[in-house]
């Protein structure tokens, strides 16, 4: 799969006051919660949300998750998060997260998740579950 041929979906989100710290700025924890509304919308549009595994017996904890933060948000802003899908041979889904602010334009964080996947003992999958290698078929994602 081509860097242009990336599935990526797109979220506008409205920062609200109690999204706040202190110092009148998103506190830092709530990118994260950013990047959560950006899984969900690409898992809505793709065919792989949080229900659809549910339906299928798969469970897709977090393992891991980066937030570089580029600049402050505020109150009111209105954010774009843009996330992508990024192509890796292991039996996880990675996805990439750009948060815009929509007014200039201006990139204000950049991340990364990486989620594994289980049943529901928490029995970790080695390989991708035929639902995922399915979806991945559906995508053209070559493994």
């Amino acid at each position: 799969m081509k860097e242009k041929d990336l599935l990526t979906a797109t979220k506008e989100l409205q920062v609200r006051f109690n999204e706040l710290d202190a110092m009148r700025v998103v506190w830092h924890g709530n990118y994260i919660k950013y990047f959560e509304d950006g899984r969900e919308e690409f898992g809505q549009r793709f065919g792989i949300s949080y229900m659809d595994m549910r339906r299928e017996k798969i469970m897709t904890p977090v393992v891991s998750i980066h937030c570089d933060y580029k600049s402050f948000i505020r109150y009111g802003d209105t954010l774009i998060v843009i996330t992508s899908y990024v192509e890796d041979p292991a039996a996880k889904i990675v996805l990439r997260y750009v948060i815009k602010r929509k007014a200039d334009n201006k990139i204000v964080a950049e991340g990364r998740s990486v989620q594994v996947f289980t049943d529901f003992e928490g029995n970790l999958s080695l390989i991708d579950p035929p639902y995922i290698k399915a979806w991945k078929k559906k995508w053209g994602i070559s493994k």
